[in-house]
């Protein structure tokens, strides 16, 4: 297991580099005249001289990358071009909020795929139809489209939730539940569909095994058999769709955040790359990438654990 996490640990390390590479080459080389587009166009040729170089903009793109990554392994990614503000600070406070939205949606829809997926796997009839019926919804209709009509009916209309805004748990957590629950609804809908989808297939394959037959004559109740048994052999199938939507998850809560005025990663992109504030984009992009290495650690190890042949591939 260790030379497993190991190998899985380094692959990790050399996709963040990679990404990092790719990036910083790509907005900085692509930037244009980047001192001048942070001072504006009438600003004196001197001046903009005078701010590329504080900038190291003036020095060969080679080196600039060699300064840039050798703070960023130590977490320091240079600071606004605008705001004058650390990034890491920037991301410190605002992944708090996205991560929240993230993996609250990721549980939700964990859980309701579980059920639904298992249901219409074992009962099919009107129930399998119905799961089917989500499934076509959640692919179908953009997130953006049900937080609007959320925020009509549930905030503006019944007034049970908070319309935007974003409540931090250690201040109420009333607040907080009130603030995330509208957002973390209208993103899982298209990951219920998804996941839901996959358990439902597995399972339905699963309980037309030999071995499940075996369980079922040796006396074993049938929720017994599902949940302990066939569930561990459709969980691989099933945490591989979740760590794919989980990704997707990231790039659907700049919408959603940008929708419930919600301070996290997906306003701070937004934000960002229409001013040209290329350290922010960089700490964004290299944060992302951190976070997509750590979940598909997470779920090679869950893989792992529901089957050990995954530690030998």
């Amino acid at each position: 297991m260790l030379s497993f996490i190991f190998r899985r640990l380094v692959a990790g390390i050399f996709l963040v580099f990679a990404v990092s590479v790719v990036a910083f080459f790509l907005l900085y080389a692509g930037g244009g005249d980047i001192a001048r587009r942070i001072l504006g166009q009438n600003a004196t040729e001197e001046t903009v001289a005078l701010k590329a170089q504080q900038l190291g903009l003036d020095q060969p793109l080679i080196t600039q990358f060699w300064n840039w990554i050798s703070h960023a392994v130590t977490g320091d990614f240079g600071v606004s071009w605008f705001s004058s503000q650390p990034v890491t600070t920037s991301l410190s406070s605002r992944l708090v909020v996205t991560l929240t939205l993230v993996i609250g949606t990721t549980i939700v829809a964990a859980i309701v795929s579980v059920i639904l997926g298992v249901l219409a796997a074992r009962r099919g009839g009107w129930i399998d139809a119905v799961v089917q019926f989500v499934a076509v919804i959640g692919f179908a209709i953009p997130g953006f489209l049900i937080a609007l009509y959320l925020v009509l009916w549930f905030a503006v209309g019944l007034g049970w939730f908070k319309a935007t805004g974003f409540i931090p748990i250690t201040t109420s957590f009333t607040g907080w539940l009130s603030s995330i629950t509208l957002p973390i609804a209208a993103l899982s809908l298209s990951a219920i569909a998804a996941v839901a989808q996959q358990i439902r297939g597995s399972v339905s394959d699963a309980l037309s095994r030999d071995y499940v037959r075996t369980l079922r004559a040796r006396g074993l109740g049938m929720n017994r058999v599902v949940y302990r048994h066939v569930l561990r052999n459709a969980g691989g199938p099933a945490l591989a769709v979740l760590a794919v939507q989980f990704v997707g998850l990231l790039g659907g809560a700049v919408v959603i955040e940008q929708v419930f005025a919600l301070p996290g990663i997906g306003q701070l992109t937004v934000s960002a790359t229409s001013s040209g504030d290329i350290p922010v984009v960089m700490g964004v992009v290299v944060a992302t990438a951190i976070i997509v290495v750590i979940v598909n650690l997470l779920i090679d190890l869950a893989q792992a654990a529901l089957n050990p042949k995954v530690r030998l591939s």
